[in-house]
């Protein structure tokens, strides 16, 4: 399966509620941005889940609107609870968009490259493309093999 881990783009710093932060100007060019290079790349039966956070909301909306939000990924989640939602490394779909939050994302993207969750950055609106790849003798030994496909940075879009 192909993960992608979309960190939402540049928000607000404060509003009434944190889940209510809604993306700034350049949040939403951010957003624009590496929405157009995910539309040229991303399959038509790509599922997007999305945190229920605002800013994750309106990010996701740059791309499309065929979405899924799901409480077990908003602000503060496990990443195990990304996995979960994604169902890795099998897949809920061959290829599951997450549009979430730091500093989940990065402990997520460093589990699945390093073996082991480190706060990895993932700057704002940027994000991880990443492939889980079944091998024979990695399957015996109880690993899954992950091949990072992309990392992008929303001003390189």
């Amino acid at each position: 399966m192909d993960l992608i881990l979309w960190r939402h783009a540049e928000a607000e710093d404060s509003a009434q509620s944190d889940m209510g932060r809604q993306l700034t100007s350049r949040g939403r060019k951010q957003a624009q941005a590496v929405a157009k290079w995910l539309r040229a790349r991303l399959s038509p039966d790509a599922l997007i889940l999305a945190s229920p956070a605002a800013r994750t909301v309106q990010t996701v909306e740059s791309l499309t609107d065929q979405y899924r939000t799901v409480d077990s990924i908003g602000p503060g989640a496990s990443p195990d609870a990304v996995l979960a939602a994604a169902r890795w490394p099998e897949g809920i779909a061959p290829t599951v968009v997450i549009v979430g939050h730091q500093p989940t994302l990065g402990l997520v993207a460093s589990q699945l490259v390093a073996g082991e969750a480190a706060e990895w950055t993932i700057k704002k609106g940027g994000l991880w493309w990443l492939s889980s790849r079944d091998r024979p003798e990695a399957r015996r030994d109880g690993l899954v093999q992950v091949v990072v496909r992309a990392v992008l940075s929303p001003d390189l879009a």
